[in-house]
């Protein structure tokens, strides 16, 4: 399990520290976003079967920067929809990747629509 601070994400250089530092990114991690959702989707260099990413005060992220706090939103929209299940000939596994939002509830509309926006305008593309 991972947590992460919006708080403490107020630039895109902020992001990917708390990120690399955070999940433990491997040493190859290319401090940009389709970087962080290459290593996102890979998860090869993590030990465990099953993660749990929380992004705690997510709603602060990249405050000043609507375009980037959008691409950090899709990058992990997208991995999280690349782990939400894996078919296997046997049978279906669920859940590589659990990435959690949270916020106080005055700011979950505001959340509920920049997580939309994303979906909307395209979250399975590239970052």
């Amino acid at each position: 399990m991972a947590r992460l601070d919006g708080r403490a994400m107020p630039d895109t250089d902020a992001v990917f520290q708390r990120c690399y530092d955070g999940l433990e990114l491997p040493d190859h991690f290319g401090w940009n976003w389709n970087a962080l959702y290459d290593c996102l989707r890979d998860l090869r260099w993590l030990t465990a079967d099953h993660h749990v990413l929380i992004v705690e005060a997510a709603d602060q992220v990249l405050p000043a920067d609507p375009s980037d706090r959008r691409m950090f939103f899709t990058t992990l929209l997208r991995a999280g929809r690349r782990w939400s299940y894996t078919r296997k000939p046997e049978s279906l596994a669920l859940g590589r990747l659990v990435v959690v939002l949270c916020c106080d509830t005055g700011s979950v509309p505001f959340l509920r629509e920049q997580l939309q926006s994303c979906e909307e305008n395209g979250a399975t593309r590239a970052p």
